[in-house]
């Protein structure tokens, strides 16, 4: 239960912290929060199995979508080359 606390935690905080204005456009603190969810999300999946794991995953990847976005545009960039 305190897996879903803390992950509950992370989606609230990503979510204030993301209505505020950033010089630039949040990427520090996206960084942060990616370093911060896997472990939670790691958690998570272990307590609580993996349908819940992938939920929370795609709840954490709705809040952070832009760096989500440019990892999508780098690896097709990536793979078109090879």
């Amino acid at each position: 239960m305190m897996s879903i606390a803390a992950a509950a935690v992370w989606l609230i905080l990503a979510n204030v912290v993301a209505m505020f204005p950033s010089k630039d456009l949040h990427w520090r603190f996206a960084y942060g929060m990616i370093a911060i969810g896997v472990p939670i999300l790691g958690w998570v999946t272990y307590q609580n199995g993996p349908w819940i794991g992938l939920i929370l995953l795609a709840a954490g990847g709705s809040v952070l979508r832009w760096p989500l976005i440019y990892l999508t545009r780098w690896v097709r960039r990536v793979m078109g080359r090879s």
